[in-house]
């Protein structure tokens, strides 16, 4: 606890001693401080009594340190160092986001979605630096509640999310249909799900999970893929999945799959951007926001969401669901 003596000192009385050290001349520091020597000199002394230790030795015209005065001198110095790193911290923190957005991304959208966000970002966010975290969206809305994450964008929630979790509608993205090469559908412009065997339906829960809803899962279950993965398992057995439409570059990129659109539905799934009600960054959060959706509208393979007239609460978005559920029949594989 900092005695009521020193309590008088302020971080320009500090500075004041270091000129003196730095110059080893009253008149010189007070020159350089815009002080006149012997407003120095006082200042100086305040802070030799505020110690309890001669700093200086006077005489002549060079000022000499004393011994104690050698170590309580690192000290001012490394007060003073600690105090401009403070002041840097709180110039930092008046950026966007104070500085930095931890942004969350499901491994289905991130690098997809990353290439046309990282060029923008930093116009509409000058300074600011995003960092990316990709996972499911379940650990990624829990990590947002704990804080270590200031946004997260997935689809809606399933089951109870956490209170103080707000959410905005950002875009809809399509499924499309990625089959085998040798699938007697494939390279079809587009196809009906009605065209397709169910039990040939490869199924990501990270990615389908409104469509799992009322689909037993069959056959064998293989967890935690990505969708390059599920573009291998593909190639390599045949059968079909739906993918996002983000992704079809890179998966018809792919040796024996092909990508077709979906025909007769609108199947796809709502992306939301999750942010916590108490973040400070409101004004930052609604830049965001517009920005996303910006970006969505200037993507042929998004659908801009209607902006509703103010952020919902996450539980009520989750209740009302997906949008545009496919509805699978028994007998997929489950991914």
């Amino acid at each position: 606890m900092i005695s009521t003596a020193l309590s008088v000192v302020s971080l320009r009385d500090l500075a004041l001693v270091q000129a003196v050290h730095r110059h080893g001349s009253f008149n010189s520091a007070a020159r350089s401080m815009h002080i006149s020597p012997s407003g120095l000199s006082h200042q100086v002394q305040k802070v030799e009594q505020a110690l309890g230790v001669p700093l200086f030795e006077r005489g002549g015209r060079k000022i000499g340190v004393t011994g104690a005065g050698k170590g309580l001198l690192k000290q001012i110095d490394a007060l003073l160092l600690g105090a401009d790193q403070l002041q840097q911290a709180a110039r930092a923190g008046q950026m966007a986001f104070g500085g930095e957005l931890k942004l969350g991304l499901p491994i289905s959208l991130g690098p997809y979605l990353l290439p046309h966000l990282i060029d923008p970002f930093p116009q509409r966010f000058p300074g600011a630096r995003l960092s990316i975290s990709e996972g499911k969206p379940r650990g990624l809305l829990r990590r947002l509640h704990e804080g270590e994450l200031d946004a997260v964008l997935a689809p809606p929630a399933l089951g109870a999310v956490p209170s103080g979790i707000a959410v905005q509608e950002i875009f809809f993205e399509p499924w499309e249909l990625m089959l085998g090469a040798g699938h007697p559908l494939a390279g079809q412009a587009s196809i009906s799900l009605d065209q397709l065997d169910p039990s040939e339906a490869v199924l990501m829960e990270e990615s389908h999970t409104e469509d799992l809803l009322d689909c037993p899962h069959g056959g064998q279950q293989v967890q935690d893929v990505s969708l390059e993965s599920l573009a291998g398992l593909i190639s390599l057995h045949g059968g079909y999945a739906l993918v996002p439409a983000l992704a079809h570059q890179r998966l018809a990129s792919f040796p024996n799959v092909a990508i077709s659109r979906l025909k007769g539905r609108a199947a796809g799934r709502r992306i939301l951007l999750y942010w916590r009600d108490a973040n400070p960054w409101t004004e930052d959060l609604a830049q965001l926001t517009d920005l996303l959706r910006g970006m969505a509208a200037s993507l042929p393979v998004l659908r801009e969401l209607t902006p509703p007239k103010r952020a919902a609460r996450a539980a009520e978005s989750a209740a009302d669901g997906h949008a545009a559920p496919v509805a699978m029949a028994a007998g997929g594989q489950h991914l």
